[in-house]
């Protein structure tokens, strides 16, 4: 509901900001500059306002695709449940709530009860050490269970949690660990994404998801600059540079090769960041 309220917000303050600048236009010299002083505020506002949303396409948007494009469920791709054992630190537990939160979007849009309920309590485990525990709580599951048959709804139940978890951290000064939940939650998706067969190539929806992701990826190294100074981030960024490396090179269309390379890439990167 919060993503959604900003996205009407933001269009909402443009066109405030332009009406402004117009009538400043046609007023009389006394008023030179103001209309650029006040989208100079305006453009204050309106960061402001998005700081807290959460900044790329979810997991779950991203991993919905593949249903619509009727690409099968894979037993045994998301990252083992009992691997949550292994992230002591409050990095590493940032990093895997937004990998198992890749993980419960797979199962839950491909509707795989029995592994919801083990995702959940994944989710549960690290939320409550990350005090995250007013987002992942029964409430969740049961709008999961309620709308099991809604792939639509389900999404948006998904992106509300994972937005929620974003402005909470952003809301008690963890910008870093936020950005961690975010990579790991784009690099799991992903990697989910990727591991379709050679015939789903072929077919333009998937070329176009993956430029899509392009675009967010570009936007999460944009997000990161201000901290890039921190550790955490540091490492993150490191892990993710063969990602930039082969995105980089791409053009507006995709080859067969372009698409090896994009998922050798996601692949190499996933498997640094679950260890």
């Amino acid at each position: 509901m919060k993503k959604t309220i900003i996205t009407m917000i933001i269009p909402l303050l443009v066109f405030g900001l332009i009406g402004l600048t117009s009538c400043n236009s046609s007023s009389s010299n006394k008023a030179k500059g103001k209309g650029t002083v006040d989208l100079q505020k305006g453009d204050t506002i309106k960061k402001a306002i998005i700081k807290n949303v959460y900044p790329l396409p979810t997991s779950a948007q991203v991993i919905k695709l593949l249903t619509d494009m009727e690409v099968g469920y894979q037993i045994g791709v998301t990252n083992s449940a009992g691997n949550v054992k292994k992230y002591y630190t409050s990095k590493a537990k940032a990093t895997a709530i937004g990998i198992y939160g890749a993980d419960l979007s797979y199962v839950t849009v491909y509707n795989i009860m029995q592994e919801v309920t083990t995702y959940m309590d994944v989710m549960k485990s690290l939320a409550n050490d990350l005090n995250l525990s007013q987002i992942y709580k029964p409430a969740l599951y049961d709008s999961i269970k309620t709308n099991f048959d809604n792939k639509d709804k389900l999404v948006s139940i998904l992106s509300n949690a994972f937005n929620e978890t974003y402005s909470y951290m952003t809301d008690n000064d963890q910008q870093t660990f936020a950005l961690l939940v975010v990579g790991g939650g784009w690099v799991e998706g992903m990697y989910l994404t990727c591991l379709v067969n050679e015939a789903a190539y072929q077919d333009a929806r998937f070329s176009k998801v993956l430029l899509d992701q392009k675009k967010s990826f570009e936007l999460y190294l944009d997000l990161t600059k201000p901290y890039s100074n921190d550790p955490n981030i540091k490492e993150m960024l490191k892990n993710m540079e063969p990602i930039r490396k082969v995105y980089q090179g791409l053009g507006t269309s995709l080859t067969l090769n372009n698409i090896k390379d994009i998922s050798k890439a996601i692949s190499t990167v996933r498997e640094k960041i679950i260890q």
